[in-house]
C-alpha cells in the first residue's frame, strides 16, 4: 500500500497553487493524495477576483469521511479562510494521530489577502500547538510573532518565538530576504540551515504550498523532518529553476521536477 497524505486547502482553478500543487507534489513523491476543501478561488497566474469560504461544517464533514475510511500517514494544511475554519480544524486536529504541516497561508502571490486578521489570531492560539511543523514565510513570520525579520539572525529569534506558541518544530523560509533563498528548521534542540541560490524568474506562483506538500509526503514516507525538509528543499529549488513558463503572469513551479 502506498503512503497515504492529506491537504487540507484551498482550491485554485489555474493548477499552480493549493489543493491542485498539493495532489501532483504528493503524486511526484509517490504518494497516495487526498484533499479536504477549505475555500474556492477565481484566479490564474495574472489576478485572484474571488474567494469563496466553505461553510466549516462541510469541511468537516470530508475530513471525517477520509478519516474513517482512508486515514493518512501526514496531512498538512494550507489557506483557510477565515477564523471559524481555524477553529473547526485546530478542533478536528486534537485527535489526529499522524503529523500535521501547518502551512499558515495569508496572502496570494498576487498579494490579495486570504485570511483575515481574526483568522492569524486563531492561527497562533490554537492552530500552532497541533503543529508538528509550521511553514511560514518571513511576512507570515512577522505577522505571527508581531517581529520585524530582516536577517538571518531575525529568523532565529523567530523561530524561536513560534516554537514558544506551541509549534513542534519551524521551518522559517528566508526567500523574501537579500540573497540567497536560505531557510532555517529548528525543532527546539537542533538548527538546520537550508540555502539554494536565488532564481531570477517571476514563475514562483504556488511555492509556499508544492513546498509544504513535498515535506508532508516526506513524513508520510517516514522521513526524518531534517531528511524530509531537506529533500523538499532540493525539489523546490529544481521545481522553480525548471518551471515551464506559463501564464501570464506569476506562472506555476515544475512539478515534475526531480523528487530526488
Amino acid at each position: 500500500m502506498p503512503p497515504i497524505a492529506l491537504t487540507i486547502a484551498g482550491s485554485d482553478p489555474s493548477g499552480g497553487a493549493g489543493i491542485q500543487a498539493d495532489l501532483k507534489t504528493f503524486h511526484q513523491f509517490g504518494v497516495y493524495g487526498e484533499a479536504v476543501i477549505t475555500l474556492l478561488t477565481v484566479q490564474n497566474t495574472v489576478r485572484v477576483s474571488r474567494v469563496v469560504v466553505m461553510p466549516p461544517a462541510l469541511v468537516l464533514e470530508q475530513l471525517a469521511a477520509v478519516l474513517e475510511d482512508i486515514p493518512p500517514a501526514a496531512a498538512k494544511t494550507g489557506a483557510l479562510g477565515s477564523a471559524e475554519m481555524v477553529e473547526a480544524v485546530a478542533r478536528a486536529a486534537r485527535d489526529f494521530t499522524f503529523p500535521v504541516v501547518v502551512d499558515p497561508v495569508m496572502v496570494s502571490k498576487h498579494g490579495v489577502s486570504l485570511l483575515p486578521s481574526a483568522a492569524v489570531a486563531a492561527i497562533r492560539e490554537l492552530l500552532l500547538p497541533r503543529a508538528f511543523l509550521i511553514t511560514p514565510n518571513v511576512p507570515e513570520a512577522e505577522a505571527l510573532t508581531g517581529m520585524e525579520i530582516l536577517t538571518l539572525d531575525d529568523m532565529r529569534r523567530a523561530a524561536c518565538r513560534l516554537l514558544e506558541l506551541g509549534a513542534r518544530a519551524v521551518l522559517l523560509k528566508g526567500g523574501h530576504l537579500e540573497g540567497d533563498a536560505t531557510d532555517l528548521l529548528f525543532d527546539g534542540d537542533q538548527w538546520h540551515q537550508f540555502p539554494a541560490p536565488r532564481v531570477a524568474t517571476p514563475h514562483t506562483h504556488g511555492t509556499g504550498c508544492t513546498y509544504s506538500a513535498a515535506i508532508t509526503a516526506g513524513l508520510a514516507h517516514g522521513l526524518a523532518l531534517a531528511a524530509a525538509v531537506a529533500r523538499a528543499k532540493r525539489f523546490i529549488h529544481q521545481a522553480i529553476r525548471t518551471n515551464p513558463g506559463l501564464g501570464k503572469g506569476s506562472g506555476p513551479v515544475n512539478h515534475h521536477a526531480s523528487a530526488e
